[in-house]
């Protein structure tokens, strides 16, 4: 028994031996300065390759069983499209223009997303965009709660190598007011970046993950701004763009878009064969459950700090029902009234929701309230 406790008292002493050489090595090629810091060097190949050969790894262990949604969905791509022109696009390029020389010049440099991702997954895409890559200069998600906008990304992202200049300008590129100058419209000049995602007066949003803002109550709109500024509304998207405005902009953009004449979204299903269930929940509510009616809140006779729901696409009302159920607005303004209401819904609800609210104009709404 004295022998095979003498051979692992011996082993456990050379790896001590062994590491304590290592790291002394390590000090003294830190502390003789002879390794170049200096990003315009470049790295020494070997550190180069392990760099490489570790992040690739790490990636790879935390990746492995995210769910991901279709991400051949043209108002994921859509969504996405916006927030790489204004977020992306500065580093790593664009089909319209070549990425900035300041950041070509970054150690690592920003590689070019113009072409096929490979060898990575959806699923290693997802958490790179999500959570960022230490010592890259890349960042994580400014909302990493918002998992719908990083498979945004995604999916742009994927589909970014067949796009060209003129598609993507038609997805990514500010559009701005075509009918007046900037001059002439108060706030249009600012509408310049929400136009890309959001429409304008021509125009509605190009995804259905997107609020239609038009017609939208002025001081709701303002609120948002306000609360995505603050990161009291989480969003990756928009609180870089809102973190850019003051509050005279805020009102300026809240003015413009109320004053736009409503567009509804195209109807996923025919109104009349919405659920009684949406119907039900919506203008009476379910007093056993305690959900109170959606348009005692959401009516057009209701507070000028409630969004109006009519005409809005059902994908962008469900999503935000479950952001709500998730817990993820908690600290906006209404979250008092609102979070307490989303958890007691469940999937079903949120579907047949979703389907009444756009298909049902604000008439029928007015019409049908108890």
């Amino acid at each position: 028994m004295q022998a095979p406790a003498r051979s692992i008292r011996r082993t456990v002493y050379r790896v001590l031996i062994t590491l304590i050489w290592l790291g002394s090595g390590a000090f003294l090629v830190a502390w003789s300065g002879v390794y170049n810091v200096a990003a315009s060097s470049g790295h020494w190949g070997v550190v180069d390759a392990f760099l490489r050969f570790g992040m690739r790894h790490s990636v790879s262990l935390r990746a492995g069983g995210i769910d991901e949604p279709d991400l051949s969905s043209r108002d994921l791509i859509a969504l996405g499209a916006g927030h790489f022109e204004r977020g992306c696009a500065f580093c790593h390029g664009s089909p319209d223009k070549p990425g900035s020389p300041v950041a070509a010049a970054m150690l690592p440099a920003p590689p070019s997303l113009a072409t096929p991702l490979h060898p990575w997954t959806d699923q290693e895409l997802f958490w790179i965009v999500r959570h960022g890559i230490k010592y890259t200069g890349m960042p994580a998600w400014p909302a990493r709660e918002r998992a719908d906008e990083v498979w945004a990304m995604v999916a742009f992202l994927r589909k970014l190598s067949d796009i060209d200049v003129v598609e993507y300008r038609a997805l990514a590129v500010p559009k701005g007011d075509t009918q007046k100058g900037p001059s002439e419209v108060p706030g249009a000049a600012l509408v310049r970046n929400c136009a890309t995602c959001h429409g304008d007066r021509e125009a509605g949003p190009e995804s259905a993950l997107v609020p239609r803002l038009h017609g939208q109550r002025e001081r709701f709109l303002a609120n948002a701004l306000d609360q995505y500024a603050k990161g009291t509304r989480p969003s990756g998207i928009m609180q870089t763009v809102a973190l850019g405005l003051n509050g005279r902009d805020m009102q300026l953009i809240a003015k413009y878009y109320a004053g736009l004449p409503s567009i509804p979204a195209p109807p996923s299903v025919n109104k009349h064969e919405t659920s009684e269930l949406g119907r039900k929940l919506a203008t009476e509510g379910d007093p056993a459950r305690r959900i109170p009616a959606c348009i005692s809140c959401h009516g057009p006779q209701m507070h000028e700090t409630f969004p109006t729901l009519d005409g809005q696409s059902a994908a962008y009302l469900a999503g935000q029902l479950r952001l709500w159920k998730a817990g993820h607005n908690t600290a906006t303004d209404s979250a008092a009234i609102m979070a307490p209401i989303a958890v007691r819904l469940n999937e079903r609800d949120i579907e047949a929701l979703a389907r009444y609210f756009s298909g049902a104009s604000a008439q029928e709404a007015a019409e049908m309230r108890p």
